[in-house]
């Protein structure tokens, strides 16, 4: 039976949240959800997200539709362990794992050399004609659309690619559902584009990673927390070929997020100066979440690692970093930024 809106306790604070993707790496994001509902100090009003980033939304949305905090930490929890169990039976990449048991990178597995080959000469409508896609049985094992789509609860924004117009499209609450979802997801390399409507969809990664403007225009709180999953800064300039793709790789799909802020700085400035009234704009309170030297031990190679024991690694670092910013910055949220939007994004 789906239940009414949750009331925001008097104390509590509202803010949106704002998912990067990352494939596997979207498991930091598993940690800062866990944290942040563990504390339970914040509402959650709406999520912007983009793949791995949409499928935490969708699930955590679900939950709480469903129940409180604590529920939606053990079906997050659920989740991602489901998603590991997938990559046990179907992932051709996994890690290696030495005399010791314990997983190797990725990148030394041969098999990934392969996939890898194998995905720069064909397409996946040539290596996967019949189109499978083990993310699709685990949405929708672990996730109630239509309850989700009817139910008032966390306004969810899921963030694709148009492929033929280059252009962002938003899947809104009414259009939820495991397609929304794998349009977010769908790396061209890896899967063919997922047609809702007589439309193509990619990744949304290439186009907002997540986009911002949906929580700007959507909610009332102003109010956003940004879960980062691409390193911002990478020290050292890369020097191999799988350190230069790698680093391309996370400036591609921080670019719309930049742009993004850049303009919100703008207007941040405008109301500061006092050349345009607060109330003709809305002033943007940014908040981020972020690790960039955990980050960045991470290679590209390791967003397909489903491995358990490093998704749990990952979640761990999230946790940690949620409880040091929730330490550090609680009493900020609803007064002010916590970025300096104009050193970190200028």
């Amino acid at each position: 039976m789906a239940t009414t809106k949750k009331t925001p306790r008097a104390q509590n604070k509202r803010i949106n949240l704002a998912l990067q993707g990352g494939g596997a790496h979207g498991a930091f994001a598993w940690g800062v959800l866990d944290a942040l509902l563990e504390d339970g100090r914040l509402d959650i009003e709406a999520v912007s997200a983009t793949s791995a980033g949409a499928m935490n939304a969708v699930v955590l949305a679900d939950a709480l539709c469903d129940g409180g905090a604590e529920h939606a930490r053990a079906r997050l929890a659920a989740f991602w362990r489901a998603i590991a169990d997938a990559g046990e039976r179907y992932n051709p990449v996994r890690p290696l794992r030495d005399i010791f048991g314990r997983a190797l990178p990725i990148e030394q597995s041969p098999m990934y050399w392969v996939f890898d080959s194998l995905m720069r000469t064909f397409s996946p409508y040539q290596l996967n004609p019949f189109n499978f896609n083990p993310l699709r049985d685990v949405l929708q094992a672990h996730v109630d659309f239509d309850r989700l789509r009817r139910t008032e609860g966390v306004a969810v924004h899921l963030c694709a690619t148009n492929v033929e117009t280059g252009k962002v499209r938003v899947f809104g609450r009414n259009e939820l559902s495991a397609d929304a979802v794998l349009a977010s997801a769908c790396l061209p390399f890896l899967f063919q584009a997922i047609e809702i409507d007589g439309q193509h969809y990619w990744d949304g990664g290439y186009i907002g990673n997540p986009a911002i403007f949906p929580l700007i225009y959507g909610s009332e709180s102003r109010d956003v927390v940004i879960v980062h999953i691409n390193p911002i800064v990478r020290p050292g300039v890369p020097k191999t070929a799988p350190e230069i793709m790698n680093r391309i790789n996370e400036i591609s799909f921080n670019s719309s997020l930049m742009r993004e802020m850049r303009a919100i700085a703008f207007v941040t400035r405008l109301i500061d100066s006092g050349k345009v009234e607060a109330s003709q704009m809305k002033q943007m309170l940014i908040h981020s979440i972020r690790d960039d030297e955990a980050m960045t031990a991470h290679s590209v190679a390791s967003k397909l690692n489903p491995d358990w024991d490093f998704l749990c690694s990952l979640r761990d670092s999230g946790r940690s970093v949620a409880q040091r910013w929730l330490r550090a910055n609680y009493a900020a949220v609803g007064q002010r930024s916590t970025v300096d939007l104009e050193e970190e994004f200028l």
